[in-house]
């Protein structure tokens, strides 16, 4: 019997989702959906691991839950076709975390390259919370608990893979073949890899301010679109732009950029959108080529990326519009796909119970040998 194709992957509830989220997986999961090329997918609301660095402000995750199902459904998840789970309602998860704990040292912990960076972010180098600290074993439980085969994630949760591929070979050598060993799945346009803030910020942030969210009103789009960072060089139309390069900041440091429009062009675009929003070009690098040679103004390329990210949203907020009628029926999906996830999470921890040898009560073997051993005893 062939080994069922199963996906595995989430988002913390810390805010609504943006337009990163969705280049970066969304996007992607709904065309792996809808190609019927997996038997079964998981997408997890993941509430237990958002309370890693929020554990005083719960209510700011539970008010996110419903958020980001609504932007789930809205990008184009289908219930009928993926098991939409909150994290924490699975107990299994926890239990199995536990277990893994014992596979993997503090200083592997320390040494994942994704923990030390959100730890630096998060300024938590003096005071970390052990929770947040042991999220690489946490999501392993995730991913395996569920036997994903495919797990499609942003480049940055690259050391996330590795190290949970590290605890399934560690099991799996020590109790036997039990885990099922998961492959990314990055996305295939490098410009989604990690789609930069609209001030040209490395990532997206909800607390930096940069964020174009997917259901943000057309008017909301259209002034963050119209503040975008692009090219500081470029200050006359006749001048020539840059995509990327070098400028001097205001303390004198040399300061690297990307022209944000255009990344998110690479990111959003189509030849098929020069027909419909810019018929002078014919595609992407046509526009490019007048860019750098000079001659044309940010505005025509801010106005251009306005009409297709327009495009690409109007569908998702009419959407989103119709589950907002109805959020009793939105929980109901969750908990339909919560009880669907707990049985399947049910069978795997069984197993692994049996592979470690403390499932008890169903060890009828231990149970006869252990009354045998303490009759003889007692003869």
């Amino acid at each position: 019997m062939a080994k069922e194709k199963i996906i595995l992957t989430g988002d913390r509830p810390t805010g609504k989702l943006h337009i990163g989220h969705y280049v970066g997986s969304l996007r992607r999961r709904v065309e792996l959906q809808n190609s019927g090329e997996f038997d079964k997918i998981f997408i997890m609301i993941a509430d237990a691991q958002a309370l890693t660095d929020n554990a005083d402000n719960p209510e700011k995750i539970r008010q996110n839950v419903i958020e980001v199902a609504l932007d789930y459904l809205a990008a184009g998840l289908d219930p009928n076709k993926s098991n939409i789970f909150i994290q924490s309602a699975v107990p299994e998860l926890t239990e199995l975390a536990f277990y893994y704990m014992n596979l993997v040292t503090v200083s592997r912990l320390q040494r994942n390259p994704t923990v030390k960076s959100e730890i630096q972010a998060r300024n938590f180098e003096a005071n970390i919370p052990t929770g947040f600290f042991t999220y690489p074993i946490s999501q392993a439980a995730d991913i395996t608990l569920f036997k994903a085969t495919t797990v499609p994630v942003g480049e940055d949760q690259k050391p996330m893979l590795e190290q949970t591929n590290e605890i399934v070979r560690r099991f799996n050598y020590i109790y036997g073949d039990t885990l099922v060993e998961p492959q990314i799945l990055l996305p295939d346009n490098a410009a989604c890899l990690r789609l930069p803030g609209t001030d040209g910020k490395a990532k997206m942030s909800k607390s930096l301010g940069n964020c174009i969210y997917l259901s943000d009103s057309p008017k909301d789009l259209k002034k963050k679109v119209n503040s975008m960072f692009t090219d500081p060089l470029h200050l006359n139309i006749s001048d020539p732009g840059h995509l990327s390069g070098t400028y001097t900041d205001s303390d004198g440091n040399e300061v690297a950029y990307q022209n944000t429009v255009f990344t998110y062009l690479d990111a959003f675009c189509l030849d098929s959108d020069f027909e419909k929003f810019l018929p002078d070009y014919k595609n992407l690098q046509e526009l490019k080529d007048h860019y750098t040679r000079g001659g044309l103004g940010d505005g025509t390329c801010k106005k251009l990326l306005l009409n297709i990210l327009n495009d690409r949203l109007e569908p998702m907020r009419q959407r989103r519009k119709e589950f907002e009628k109805d959020i009793p029926g939105v929980y109901e999906i969750l908990r339909k796909g919560t009880e669907a996830a707990r049985e399947v999470g049910a069978k795997t921890l069984a197993e692994v119970r049996h592979a470690m040898r403390i499932d008890y009560f169903d060890d009828k073997e231990l149970i006869a040998e252990q009354a045998k051993r303490f009759a003889e005893a007692n003869k």
